[in-house]
């Protein structure tokens, strides 16, 4: 059977079901109509629907007419889930959070799969790009279909294919990011080979369902360790009168042996301040205490009281305190030169300024107003940056340093500067490293 999957794969006539249109999805989508296939998009969320069939983007990087050329091509979004009856191959991106104890938060994934079950059938592929930790997709995943009577790597077949989307930087797509592959059986790794390879320029298979997930997981916790590392010498940089970022680019000029990394107020996205628990967590079952990967999320976490710390000396090294003041958080997306703001440090940083008592707003060209978030609450819409904006505030607070601020006019026109982002080289009376 599974031939005649990769048959229909390979021709293009197999149509794709793409469950969770985000940051994953979308793109991912577009890739799919762009070479020829039909495509139905599922979401749970009716007002992304509604809008993809209006030919509108909720995502800045993606045009609006990308939507419309997708729709033109065949796209069809629905939150009708029994659509899936229709699709030969399912593609998972949905959310994968951490609950209040830190601990995984599988519900997206599980009630998706579950909403999915009674329209499963025989001679199709279904495929989790959601990170998570190793076991889940033969431990949750497989269970649930086979109890359908499916037997997979016979009647279904099942893999997992980590997503790798970079929003925002222009020299990676979705087509030329290579895509890690893993089967529950043989026979599943060769449909979902032969799912990614006409989207993607390069497939990396590799033995099973727990190396791609662990893959994934190595991946953003190379990245937390780097940068907590990275955090952790700039405090001891800030103790010794030294500016890091002077460091980092100095040691950057070896070709060999050396990889920059930079600090900053914290870590956000919906990958690096979440993926490194997935693994502790995972390895507890194990009777392993993954004292290195915690410890570097000690430490990113800790940034947003370090920044406010800077913050709160600086203010009162003018003779004034965090209650009362006016701060203007410059960025609350999670990195620059992107609309996306999940757990991103800049709102921690706005959460505690609030709370202890300092009036709060914020600039964000990517952002216009704040957005609903489960966790976070601010009714708040971003201010101009200009001369009279900056010199209304008593402190601006660089946390997210999008392209498109004119850093020129904030050193020039703001009474105080909190650097999160080593944009600021030349010492001045006004800016403070943070």
């Amino acid at each position: 059977m599974n031939a005649e999957l990769i048959e229909k794969l390979d021709q293009k006539v197999a149509r794709i079901g793409i469950v969770g249109l985000g940051y994953v999805g979308l793109p991912l989508m577009l890739r799919y109509c762009e070479v020829g296939y039909k495509v139905i998009g599922f979401d749970i969320d009716q007002s992304k629907v509604d809008a993809l069939r209006a030919g509108q983007s909720y995502i800045e990087h993606i045009p609006a007419a990308a939507i419309s050329n997708a729709a033109g091509r065949g796209f069809e979004p629905t939150a009708d889930f029994s659509r899936a009856s229709d699709v030969d191959a399912l593609i998972l991106c949905v959310p994968t959070p951490l609950n209040k104890y830190r601990e995984p938060d599988l519900s997206f994934v599980l009630n998706t799969t579950e909403a999915l079950l009674p329209y499963l059938h025989k001679g199709m592929v279904l495929s989790l790009e959601s990170t998570t930790y190793p076991g889940t997709t033969e431990e949750e995943l497989k269970p649930r279909i086979e109890s359908r009577g499916l037997k997979v790597g016979t009647d279904i077949f099942l893999v997992f294919s980590p997503e790798r989307e970079d929003p925002g930087n222009p020299n990676f797509t979705t087509r030329s990011i290579p895509k890690v592959c893993g089967g529950c059986t043989p026979a599943c790794l060769e449909v979902g080979v032969s799912l990614y390879r006409q989207v993607i320029d390069k497939v990396v298979p590799v033995s099973s369902t727990q190396a791609a997930e662990l893959t994934k997981l190595l991946e953003n916790i190379h990245r937390s360790v780097n940068i907590g590392l990275a955090n952790e010498m700039k405090m001891v940089a800030d103790k010794m009168g030294i500016d890091i970022h002077e460091v980092i680019r100095a040691a950057a000029t070896k070709p060999f042996g050396f990889v920059p990394y930079y600090p900053g107020p914290g870590i956000g996205g919906h990958c690096i301040p979440i993926d490194p628990f997935y693994l502790t967590w995972k390895a507890r079952e194990y009777g392993m205490h993954t004292r290195f990967i915690e410890l570097a999320g000690e430490i990113n976490s800790s940034m947003p009281d370090y920044v406010v710390s800077k913050l709160s000396l600086a203010l009162n090294q003018r003779n004034k305190s965090i209650k009362g003041s006016s701060v203007l958080v410059l960025g609350i997306a999670y990195k620059k030169n992107v609309d996306d703001v999940r757990e991103s440090p800049s709102v921690l940083l706005m959460e505690k300024l609030r709370d202890l008592g300092a009036r709060v707003a914020y600039s964000d060209p990517h952002v216009p107003s704040f957005p609903k978030m489960r966790a976070h609450s601010f009714d708040l819409s971003s201010v101009p940056l200009e001369r009279s904006t900056l010199q209304q505030f008593d402190c601006a607070l660089l946390a997210t340093d999008h392209d498109r601020f004119d850093y020129e006019l904030i050193r020039k026109e703001a009474p105080l500067v909190i650097d999160c982002r080593g944009k600021f080289a030349e010492p001045a009376a006004n800016i403070v490293k943070a």
